[in-house]
């Protein structure tokens, strides 16, 4: 019986020094020390090669293409010794996954198109992005550096608005790469046909109002407005900004650079009780439950069409980038305006737009490689070829206020390729509403807050369709869901408007987790050990 007890004791002491050995090599493997923070060397050495990697976005958009491997090869012909190596994606999500996957195996890119919320999180990985106040302030290789090679901008020439967006705690750890904002695509021919009149900023009640009106059907079940089966008035794109916006007209809460969450509100429920209730009726959706509203709005089957800035050269009759065919075009006048407002004399409206973060490697030399070419992306060149693309506009005043991208604006509709109309129409939107934009703070995990505020629309949205009235929603219970599925729980100790069951302590991080874990085997098989040692004392005696 002893033997059998002393036999059973081993195993657990083998089972409970395997798992401690286990968890330590997980310790070891996912929470792993991390880059120390940059050191920047006195001078970036040219006798070396470098072969650094660029991950950049595009919407399958050639033209894009080919400005970012210009920039390339016009980048390697003033720095020989550095190879880029240029990655594409079609998505920023893509990007984002790719590169937390990467930051665990050491393998994140040199370079990288991005968004701050992603950069937070990137940050959790120690040191893994480099903070750019040193080398931004540089004398030599800094902004309008004596030694860099390339007429890039001064410090003071960049936005200031687009340059602090790339802060997090204070600190630089992006540069803008391209500005946008949301914009509302009108279709003004079906707008007057209804009787209304098109106001030079959009309210809320002006869209719902019209919207509704436009569900009038004739005795066969064709919209009357456009005489087709298929009518829906107002399609949104991106539904966090949506709902992000709207929290923000009404000075509401969303969130705050500590990262307190403050979504789940009664102004947030009303917002949501007013879209259930024209999705009820038919009048309103989403990109991702309808599809996409360009496509719509170009078959007269939407008259609101909400998406970026940098999505117009797919809006309207004569668009250059049309997603559906010849005859299904139907011919009307695109306006351009803000998205819709709570209060027109004071617009709010979201600051978006790609950033450039530079990653941090073993070698500093590297590291000073990609800043250059991070760098370079803000000159002239590349910014005002860029921003002809789509609805963006540059990051720098150097390029801002150049001849070139004057003359760009100014020609806006004298053709429908570099010069469409809506294209340059939105670029001077965002232009003429700069100061009226804000940013929501960023921090880890401030990504996955804003796909909460998204989802709350869709799901609400799905929900009515699915044959759920307006009335009887239960909201409460969506944010308990909502807050369960992107773990917002966990974003910060202030809970306040979090649903009541979700205020308890958010969870440690998982190196944590898996550190504490380990620690608790150890003493575990201490406590084993000892075990055995007593129990063969008592085997001993006599």
């Amino acid at each position: 019986m002893r033997k059998r007890r002393e036999v059973w004791i081993r195993k657990g002491v083998c089972i409970a020094a395997f798992l401690s050995v286990c968890l330590l090599c997980l310790t070891g493997c996912h929470g792993r020390e991390g880059y120390a923070p940059y050191e920047m060397p006195e001078a970036f050495d040219e006798t070396r090669d470098y072969e650094i990697t660029f991950w950049a976005k595009n919407d399958t958009n050639k033209t894009q293409t080919a400005i970012y491997e210009q920039a390339i090869a016009d980048f390697e012909a003033l720095y020989p010794n550095i190879t880029v190596n240029l990655r594409l994606y079609t998505d920023y999500g893509k990007i984002y996954n790719d590169v937390i996957t990467n930051i665990a195996t050491d393998t994140t890119p040199n370079v990288c198109i991005t968004y701050p919320d992603h950069i937070a999180t990137y940050l959790t990985g120690a040191n893994s992005v480099v903070c750019l106040d040193e080398l931004a302030a540089d004398q030599d290789y800094g902004f309008g550096g004596e030694k860099v090679k390339f007429d890039g901008p001064a410090y003071d020439e960049l936005v200031p608005g687009f340059l602090d967006e790339c802060r997090i705690d204070g600190r630089l750890y992006a540069l803008p790469y391209m500005r946008s904002t949301e914009a509302c695509y009108v279709n003004r021919t079906y707008v007057e046909k209804l009787g209304y009149t098109l106001p030079e900023v959009l309210t809320w009640d002006f869209v719902w109002e019209v919207s509704e009106a436009a569900m009038k059907q004739d005795a066969d079940g064709n919209y009357a407005i456009n005489g087709q089966k298929v009518m829906i008035p107002f399609i949104y794109k991106s539904t966090d900004n949506m709902m992000i916006q709207m929290l923000k007209q009404k000075d509401a809460g969303y969130t705050d650079a500590d990262g307190q969450v403050r979504l789940f509100n009664d102004t947030t429920a009303s917002c949501l009780s007013d879209i259930a209730l024209h999705t009820a009726t038919g009048a309103f959706s989403t990109f991702k439950i309808s599809g996409y509203p360009a496509n719509f709005l170009n078959a007269g089957q939407c008259i609101f069409a909400v998406d970026s800035t940098a999505g117009a050269t797919w809006m309207g009759t004569d668009a250059p980038l049309l997603d559906i065919s010849e005859d299904k075009l139907v011919q009307f006048e695109t306006a351009v305006c803000p998205v819709p407002q709570f209060d027109p004399a004071h617009p709010r409206m979201i600051s978006q737009g790609p950033s450039v973060c530079v990653f941090n490697k073993k070698d500093p030399q590297e590291v000073m490689a990609s800043w250059l070419f991070a760098q370079y992306l803000l000159t002239n060149e590349v910014q005002i070829a860029y921003a002809q693309t789509e609805g963006y506009i540059p990051v720098t005043d150097k390029a801002l206020d150049s001849a070139a991208y004057q003359e760009y604006l100014a020609a806006g509709g004298q053709d429908n390729e570099l010069h469409y109309g809506v294209k340059i129409e939105a670029a001077k939107l965002l232009l003429e509403h700069v100061d009226d934009t804000f940013v929501t703070p960023v921090f880890a995990g401030s990504a996955s807050l804003r796909d909460a505020a998204g989802q709350l629309v869709e799901n609400t949205v799905k929900a009515v369709r699915r044959g759920q009235s307006a009335e009887s929603l239960d909201i409460d219970a969506m944010y308990s869901e909502i807050a369960s599925l992107y773990r917002l729980d966990q974003l910060g100790a202030q809970r306040s408007g979090m649903p009541a069951d979700r205020e308890e302590l958010g969870e440690l991080p998982r190196t944590s987790v898996v550190l504490l874990a380990a620690l608790a085997a150890a003493w575990a098989l201490i406590l084993v050990c000892t075990a055995v040692r007593v129990l063969k004392r008592k085997g001993n005696r006599p």
